[in-house]
């Protein structure tokens, strides 16, 4: 199930979660994930320190993904995709699409088409 949000409304939601983590990818393709503390300012996420590894594969590939994880089983994982680019020692990410996103409940089948999770978009 996804229920359209505005982006606006990323500082309300990101307040419910301590730290993201930060996902880019290697030259291969393969993943790359770190604990991060992402602030939204201006419209963007200001991740301010990076590894070497971390910040080459964001300029090389920038299209990444934040993940917030839930505080319980029951809450949702905040998702955003973004585009980073290069500040200082660490990135500046553009968000282009957050969700809300936990597991559905095993009794309660998906819709036609829909993931079968429990998603709210936040557009």
């Amino acid at each position: 199930m996804s229920i359209p949000v505005d982006l606006s409304k990323l500082a309300e939601v990101m307040v419910r979660y301590r730290f993201a983590y930060l996902l880019t990818s290697s030259e291969r393709g393969a993943p790359h994930a770190v604990a991060v503390t992402a602030v939204l300012q201006g419209g963007e996420l200001a991740v301010d320190e990076t590894g070497r590894r971390t910040r080459d594969n964001a300029l090389q590939r920038p299209e990444v993904a934040l993940v917030w994880p839930p505080q319980s089983e029951s809450d949702y994982s905040l998702i955003v995709d973004g585009r980073a680019v290069a500040a200082g020692d660490g990135l500046r990410i553009t968000p282009t699409r957050a969700v809300l996103h936990r597991p559905s409940l095993p009794r309660q089948p998906a819709a036609p088409g829909a993931c079968g999770s429990d998603c709210v978009e936040i557009a």
